[in-house]
């Protein structure tokens, strides 16, 4: 006997944020002239205009805005900030490169790097001076969940200050410090991470 009234599955929505066309697997083609004009007065060097996203990150910020984060092969993430879930939402976006990640050993380190150590009213990076931009004297604090794969995925406190530099008139870069935990085997894992970054426009880069 036919089944007429056999009900299609339902395809389940990915987990996954998709937006400006970044996604999972999708390559970053950055403006190599716009890339090579400004890369002399900024902190990172050797940028490849041709990156693949390996993971995406996802800060809820509050109930409508929200990072997100497309990580690349070349130790960089490309960090949408929306205020809603269209392309139309979005509020800003920005290249960020790594510039270190360190340990953390003790709690005792941990919390002074917490209470003391994110933020200051200044911060030197090998002699290039930072302005705190944030009103805030503590770190802010939000939690990433972070996908390698539709059924991967790992999630981070973080422990964040901005801070930031006039490059030029058109060019401001920015510094984020990050104190950030993770659990690893039942265990917290601790370290504190540097990343400079820059704002993007939407002629700056295309996806394929």
């Amino acid at each position: 006997m036919f089944d007429f009234f056999k009900k299609k599955p339902v395809e389940k929505k990915s987990l996954i944020p998709e937006v400006l066309g970044l996604r999972l697997g999708g390559v970053i083609e950055l403006d190599a002239l716009k890339m090579k004009i400004i890369e002399p007065d900024l902190t990172i060097s050797g940028a490849a205009t041709t990156q693949l996203i390996q993971a995406v990150g996802v800060v809820q910020l509050d109930n409508s805005t929200r990072l997100i984060r497309y990580y690349t092969d070349d130790d960089a993430m490309v960090q949408v900030l929306m205020d809603g879930d269209s392309d139309a939402d979005v509020q800003q976006c920005m290249l960020s490169y790594y510039y270190s990640t360190t340990p953390i050993d003790t709690d005792t380190r941990w919390n002074e790097w917490l209470a003391t150590g994110v933020v200051k009213s200044h911060w030197d990076l090998d002699g290039v001076n930072f302005t705190k931009l944030w009103e805030n004297e503590l770190p802010v604090a939000m939690t990433e969940t972070t996908w390698t794969s539709e059924t991967e995925h790992s999630r981070t406190d973080q422990f964040v200050m901005l801070y930031s530099r006039d490059v030029n008139a058109d060019l401001c870069e920015m510094l984020i410090v990050s104190a950030e935990e993770q659990i690893v085997n039942n265990r917290a894992e601790h370290c504190l991470v540097l990343s400079t970054s820059f704002e993007l426009q939407p002629n700056d880069f295309k996806v394929n």
